[in-house]
């Protein structure tokens, strides 16, 4: 039986165009064409009018570690209800174990350096966010635009670059199988070259959110 927040590996590729990244260090997964070009375009538009610089949740003392920009938008909006409910199904999480979804926006020579998803245990961010609803579990971005040049993701340690492509869908496990978390996960969103990037993320919470 699935846990709460979980996303069972056969759901994911029961999915028509769901891969699986062949490595046994970390669960990724990548799909074509999960959004539409219009969903996107749809999603860009509300990004550009609500974003803001962005912040990270443990500040490490580096001011150039996340340049990108930021937004939190509303399932009330018909668009981010939608895309919420379709990640919520094919993920097979209930919708109530998710955090609002984010959009982000990054400009040339913007990025946000090697990092993980999940609160490290410990830390101040840890007990301020992961008392209620706990650890993240999955992670699911769709890049919302092609961009003409860098902005790709990097998975350091399984030597996997993703490529931003409009409607794109890569999601992975921030946990291992066993419940613990997964540093493998380490990834970089790296510099725009030329134009911009749009990014929308999901994170799932191990309890509902709240």
């Amino acid at each position: 039986m699935t846990e709460p927040g979980e996303s069972p590996a056969d759901r994911l590729l029961s999915l028509p165009g769901m891969q699986r990244f062949p490595s046994s260090r970390l669960d990724l997964f990548l799909m074509r064409d999960f959004l539409s070009g219009a969903e996107c375009d749809e999603l860009v538009r509300l990004i550009e009018r609500e974003h803001r610089p962005s912040t990270i949740a443990n500040h490490n003392g580096d001011d150039a570690f996340r340049t990108s920009s930021t937004c939190d938008l509303s399932h009330d909006i018909a668009a981010v209800g939608g895309l919420a409910m379709k990640l919520s199904k094919a993920s097979g999480i209930a919708l109530a174990h998710a955090e609002p979804l984010q959009g982000q926006r990054y400009e040339i020579g913007q990025e946000f350096k090697a990092h993980t998803d999940y609160f490290e245990p410990g830390n101040a961010d840890y007990e301020q966010y992961c008392t209620v609803s706990g650890q993240r579990t999955w992670t699911f971005m769709v890049y919302l635009n092609t961009v003409e040049a860098g902005g790709a993701t990097r998975f350091k340690v399984i030597d996997k670059i993703v490529q931003p492509e409009r409607g794109k869908l890569v999601a992975w496990n921030n946990r291992r199988a066993d419940g613990s978390l997964n540093a493998a996960t380490l990834h970089h969103a790296m510099k725009v070259r030329k134009g911009r990037k749009y990014v929308i993320t999901q994170w799932y919470r191990e309890r509902p959110w709240g």
